[in-house]
């Protein structure tokens, strides 16, 4: 297995302190802050720079960040409830395809330009290799959708046992869900490009996640330590 480079390394070459960087990144992804509002902020504890910097720190370092906490992540449980959204994109929608368990707890995330069946195959696909085979997925009544799921068993990738149901009442937790990731790319005032968006957009899910405790954080020095302090624990592991 590939070592992971040292948050030290990573940041070797950066004018600012590696707890600087990942503090803005984490500051950007967790809360509805736009770069400039966090350039305002660091200005006051005596750090000037562009926004364009935190822009830079955000593109290059969320992806690493993600693949450290990745490590640390709970398997969710088998009952899905899948759905698509809306995101803007260089001034075009996108579909934003999520799922959530009974629980609450994310699943994963993929972003199409088109909402068919081939966008939302992609998407179970991407789920299913980071998490368990489901034993129920609850899909609102979009056709493209439960074609997906009937392809997928099929072709086998998916249990005929997997159960497929549609329900609005239970679908209502995978809408809310939503909610907190459009909130929080309201203030970002639009997403520059469909690779920017991938990146942004899998921050925000891992500070969502995080908040939800989907990760364990034994290791990382347990339920008494702070945010700042978890962070560090999982990029220096």
């Amino acid at each position: 297995m590939a070592r992971f480079l040292t948050v030290e390394e990573l940041c070797s070459r950066r004018h600012f302190d590696r707890e600087i960087v990942s503090l803005g990144v984490r500051w950007y992804e967790s809360y509805k802050l736009s770069y400039r509002d966090l350039v305002a902020m660091m200005g006051e504890r005596g750090l000037t720079m562009a926004h364009t910097t935190i822009m830079r720190w955000e593109q290059h370092y969320s992806p690493e960040f993600q693949k450290r906490w990745r490590r640390f992540a709970r398997t969710v449980g088998g009952s899905w409830r899948m759905d698509e959204t809306y995101v803007r994109v260089k001034g075009e929608w996108t579909y934003l395809y999520r799922a959530v368990d009974k629980a609450g707890q994310t699943v994963d995330f993929f972003l199409s330009r088109n909402r068919d069946v081939n966008a939302a195959k992609a998407f179970l696909r991407k789920a299913m290799k980071g998490q368990r085979i489901p034993t129920k997925i609850t899909l609102d009544a979009y056709a493209a959708s439960h074609r997906a799921v009937s392809d997928l068993k099929q072709s086998c990738e998916l249990p005929q046992r997997v159960l497929v149901r549609t329900s609005k009442y239970l679908n209502n937790m995978i809408e809310q869900d939503h909610r907190r990731i459009k909130q929080r790319l309201r203030p970002m005032l639009g997403l520059k490009s469909y690779r920017t968006a991938v990146v942004v957009i899998g921050g925000i899910e891992l500070a969502e996640k995080i908040k939800k405790g989907q990760f364990k954080i034994g290791k990382l020095g347990g339920r008494k330590a702070t945010m700042p302090e978890l962070w560090q624990a999982a990029l220096a592991a």
